[in-house]
């Protein structure tokens, strides 16, 4: 049967502090129910907020949906994203995004769970490593 979750009626929750540096707000848009896998969040980050370091075991989709935020893969550059633009970050690959030092970032989340899991929760993201630029 088809279901409709109306605006407002899921929770919005903290990013905890051991997975998260400064303000986070996680809305669980969607967690389908198996066979299915997909999850899907609204994350929004506060200036200077990020997630720490992780992998997700399918790989992950983020879509940018307001303000300016950064991503960056294990050994590469600090890339910049903006609204619009479309993220993939392939199975395994290390991580991190949130917001830039000065403006705030949203973006959808949208990853699939294996065997349950969907994140491998790593190091915290060291304030050297997120300043630099882009």
């Amino acid at each position: 049967m088809i279901q409709i979750f109306r605006p407002g009626s899921r929770p919005v929750t903290p990013g905890q502090p051991d997975y998260f540096t400064g303000q986070v707000k996680i809305e669980r848009l969607h967690e389908a129910p198996p066979p299915a896998r997909v999850r899907v969040l609204s994350v929004t980050f506060e200036p200077g907020a990020r997630t720490a370091w992780h992998t997700h075991p399918l790989g992950q989709t983020l879509v940018v949906t307001e303000g300016v935020g950064r991503v960056q893969a294990w050994g590469g550059p600090v890339e910049e994203i903006r609204p619009g633009d479309v993220v993939w970050i392939p199975p395994g690959v290390k991580h991190w995004h949130g917001a830039t030092p000065t403006e705030r970032m949203t973006h959808l989340a949208i990853h699939e769970a294996l065997d349950g899991k969907a994140v491998e929760w790593l190091e915290h993201v060291a304030d050297e490593q997120y300043r630099n630029e882009p």
